[in-house]
């Protein structure tokens, strides 16, 4: 729905994720990933944010480790710039979705899944309110219309 053409899932179920070797498997120079600290502002993190979070620092700072990468785990990896953590209540950056905003909220509607068992009053059965609401308040503090903010975590 939004133009990716390849998506790998790790097998992991949700709301099972532990942060752990297992899930270092790419040598990317950007890493984009969720707010994973403790609480998002009303109420706690989910606990696959967390995890992913921390085994996502944690592969970044040990993939160009030569201890941690011996033999069959590959070969070290220095590539890595930097993290960004969508929705940070400490945002450094932000990236203007006024022209892409629809394509998100189409994107989450396919995760009928996932929309079907959330608890009431979250994002419900159709997340446009949701997800343009946060996008539109974001736009306001960034001077455009929609936005969506990150963290950046030099590495």
């Amino acid at each position: 729905m939004v133009g990716v053409d390849t998506v790998e899932f790790l097998a992991h179920p949700d709301g099972l994720v532990e942060p752990s070797i297992a899930l270092r498997r790419h040598r990317p120079e950007v890493l984009i990933s969720i707010h994973f600290g403790d609480r998002w502002p009303g109420g706690l993190n989910h606990a696959d944010h967390r995890a992913v979070g921390i085994a996502l620092l944690d592969a970044a700072r040990d993939a160009a480790n030569r201890w941690v990468f011996t033999g069959a785990g590959g070969d070290p990896w220095s590539g890595v710039r930097f993290a960004l953590f969508g929705g940070a209540p400490e945002a450094t950056h932000y990236v203007d979705v006024t022209s892409t905003i629809d394509r998100g909220v189409t994107s989450l509607r396919e995760h009928a899944v996932y929309l079907d068992n959330l608890a009431d009053g979250t994002a419900g059965k159709d997340p446009e309110p949701f997800l343009r609401g946060m996008a539109e308040a974001m736009g306001a503090e960034c001077g455009v219309a929609a936005a969506t903010t990150f963290l950046l975590e030099p590495l």
